[in-house]
């Protein structure tokens, strides 16, 4: 079981990595982020959505290991996990990146 402090570490590793990607994702005053919470796809699937979607934001996350980590250990999550791993990016710039996020959650299970 992740405790509160690692998957804080892991926010805040995932935040620095996510600020470092540019020109991916729209900026929303407050999304539902319902569905990127409680999604039940798997990384295959989520990686897949984003190459379909937004093959910009798959590169930068292939091309980065914190940022794998942050997604695998975001997806490996129960949803309440989620909730509190979204929250530790609220006011960086990582949280720009909610919206693609959003688009992957939504479509992930097609693939």
């Amino acid at each position: 079981m992740v405790n509160l402090s690692s998957a804080r570490l892991v926010a805040a590793i995932g935040g620095l990595a996510l600020s470092g990607v540019m020109g991916i994702g729209v900026a929303s005053a407050d999304p539902d982020l319902t569905p990127l919470i409680n999604t039940n796809c798997t990384y295959a699937q989520a990686m897949a959505a984003l190459n379909a979607n937004s093959p910009d934001a798959a590169a930068q996350i292939t091309g980065s290991p914190m940022i794998q980590l942050w997604l695998g250990s975001f997806l490996s999550a129960p949803p309440a996990q989620r909730q509190r791993m979204l929250q530790a990016l609220q006011g960086t710039r990582a949280q720009q990146y909610v919206g693609v996020a959003l688009q992957a959650a939504n479509t992930c299970n097609n693939f």
